[in-house]
C-alpha cells in the first residue's frame, strides 16, 4: 500500500481504540522527524547559497553594499509575509500537501537563481524563494503537534529547528567550494534539484495522521495519542479564526520575542560571510569553513536544549511554563555576546562569541517552536507557529537593511552588532514579563 495515497479522511487505526501503553513496536514518527529535519536542512541551504555567493555577486553586478543588503532581505518579505497564509493552508488541508509543494516550489526558485542577471532578477528571485519557503516551518510544527506527544515537543522542535544551522554550516563550505568549481549559476542549479527528490520522497511517505499510516504500529499511535493534552488533526475543524489568536497575550509575546531572536540569528546567514573577508580580512575559502562554526555549536545545543527541556518537564523538576522561560532567557542572555564581539580585534576571540551568540539563539528557538503546539488552539498549530513566524522573520526583512545602513555610514560593522544586542536585551524582557502561563488557548463564545 501506498503511504501517499491514503484518503484524509479514513477510519481510525486500530490503536486509537485499544488504549495500549506498552514501549511502541515501531518508530515510524522518528522516520517522519528525519524527513522533516531534512527539509528544513534543504531549506536553510538554499536561502544561504546567495549570501555565500553575494562577495563575487557584488563584484561581478557592481552591488554597493546597501542595495545587497536589499537583496539579502527580499526573501523575508514574502517569507514573512505569507506566513499565516501557508501555517493556515497547512491546518485545514494537510502539511502532506503543505510541506510537500511549498519545498518543490522553493527549490524550483534557487534553481532558477542560477539565470539572474543583476540587482533586479536576484531581487525577484529571493522573492520567489521566500514565497516557496514560508511553508516550511508551520508544517513542521503542525506535523509534531499531530505526531508527537506532548513530552517529545521540544526535542522534536529542537531537532528539527537543528537542521537550519546543519544547512547553513554545510552551505558555507560547500557552497563556496561549488562556486569555486563549477561556477555560481550552476551552483544554484544543482542545489535547487535536491529539494525536487525531497518532495517527491515525502509525498510517496507521509500520511496527515499516525492512524492513517499503513506501517505503524497498534502500539505506537496509542503512544502518541495517550500521550497528547490535546489531540490535533484527528478531524478539519480549527478552533478559532487565524485574527482571533491577536486577542492573547502569549501570542504578542510569542511573536515578539522571536522577533528580536531572528534579528540576531539571520546575521549569521546574511551579512556574516562579509564581516569576515571586511573587518577580519579573511579570503574566502577560509570564510566557508570559520562561518559555519557558530552553526555547528548552534546545532549542537538546540539538540541539547531540547532533550534537556523535556526532561525537565517530565521529570517534573520545574513547570512547563517555568521551563520554556528559562530556556529563553537563557539563550538571549547568550545572545547577547554578538555585542561583544565589536570590542575585540582577535579573530578567534571574535569566532568564540559568535558561537555562544549564535548557539544562545538556537537554545531559544528550541523553547520558540515547541510553543504553537503548546498554546494552539484545536488544529491550529501550524497557523500559531506562522503567525509567530511571520512577525519574527520582519527581523530578518530589516535587520540585513539596518546592518547594511549602518556599515555604509560607518564603515564598519560595530555599531550594528551592538544594536543587535540591545534587541536582544529586549527579548529577554518580554519573556520575563509578558509571556504568561504556557497553556492550550481555549476558544472564547
Amino acid at each position: 500500500m501506498n503511504a501517499g495515497k491514503t484518503p484524509v479522511n479514513q477510519q481510525p487505526h486500530p490503536a486509537a481504540l485499544s488504549g495500549a501503553t506498552a514501549k511502541p513496536a515501531t518508530r515510524i514518527r522518528w522516520f517522519v522527524v528525519a524527513l522533516m529535519w531534512l527539509a528544513i536542512a534543504i531549506n536553510y541551504i538554499d536561502r544561504t547559497v546567495l549570501s555565500a555567493a553575494a562577495p563575487h555577486l557584488s563584484k561581478e553586478f557592481n552591488i554597493p553594499p546597501d542595495q545587497m543588503g536589499l537583496i539579502l532581505s527580499a526573501f523575508f518579505w514574502s517569507y514573512a509575509l505569507l506566513q499565516i497564509p501557508a501555517g493556515w493552508f497547512s491546518d485545514r488541508f494537510g502539511q502532506k500537501i503543505g510541506l510537500g509543494a511549498s519545498v518543490a516550489w522553493w527549490s524550483i526558485a534557487t534553481a532558477a537563481t542560477g539565470l539572474a542577471s543583476g540587482f533586479n532578477s536576484l531581487f525577484a528571485m529571493r522573492v520567489a524563494l521566500g514565497v516557496g519557503e514560508a511553508g516550511a516551518y508551520p508544517a513542521n510544527a503542525g506535523i509534531a503537534s499531530k505526531w508527537f506527544p506532548d513530552k517529545e515537543r521540544a526535542t522534536v522542535s529542537g531537532l528539527f529547528d537543528s537542521a537550519s544551522k546543519f544547512g547553513g554550516a554545510v552551505a558555507m563550505p560547500l557552497i563556496i567550494w561549488m562556486i569555486a568549481m563549477v561556477d555560481w549559476r550552476w551552483t544554484f542549479g544543482i542545489i535547487g534539484l535536491v529539494g525536487v527528490v525531497w518532495s517527491v520522497v515525502w509525498w510517496w511517505f507521509y500520511t496527515e495522521t499516525p492512524e492513517q499510516h499503513p506501517r505503524i504500529s497498534p502500539s505506537e499511535v496509542a503512544y502518541i495519542r495517550e500521550g497528547q493534552t490535546r489531540q490535533h488533526g484527528k478531524d478539519a475543524t480549527l478552533g478559532m479564526k487565524w485574527y482571533q489568536l491577536l486577542r492573547y497575550r502569549n501570542i504578542w509575546a510569542m511573536c515578539l520575542g522571536f522577533f528580536t531572536i531572528n534579528y540576531i540569528s539571520y546575521f549569521f546567514i546574511t551579512w556574516l560571510p562579509t564581516y569576515l573577508v571586511k573587518e577580519k580580512g579573511m579570503g574566502m575559502l577560509a570564510v566557508g569553513f570559520v562561518a559555519a562554526l557558530p552553526l555547528i555549536s548552534g546545532l549542537v545545543f538546540e539538540i541539547f536544549a531540547g532533550w534537556l527541556s523535556d526532561h525537565i518537564v517530565k521529570k517534573k523538576l520545574l513547570s512547563l511554563t517555568a521551563t520554556r522561560k528559562l530556556f529563553l532567557i537563557i539563550g538571549l542572555t547568550m545572545a547577547l555576546c554578538i555585542g561583544l564581539a565589536a570590542f575585540t580585534e582577535s579573530v578567534v576571540l571574535t569566532i568564540l562569541l559568535l558561537c555562544i551568540a549564535k548557539s544562545g539563539t538556537t537554545i531559544s528557538a528550541s523553547q520558540v517552536w515547541a510553543l504553537p503546539g503548546d498554546v494552539a488552539p484545536k488544529n491550529m498549530a501550524g497557523t500559531v507557529a506562522g503567525l509567530q513566524n511571520m512577525v519574527s522573520n520582519f527581523g530578518g526583512v530589516v535587520g540585513p537593511i539596518v546592518t547594511g545602513f549602518i556599515v555604509a555610514a560607518t564603515g564598519s560593522f560595530a555599531m550594528a552588532l551592538l544594536f543587535s544586542a540591545g534587541l536582544g536585551l529586549l527579548g529577554i524582557l518580554n519573556y520575563a514579563f509578558l509571556l504568561g502561563k504556557v497553556v492550550p488557548i481555549e476558544s472564547r463564545s
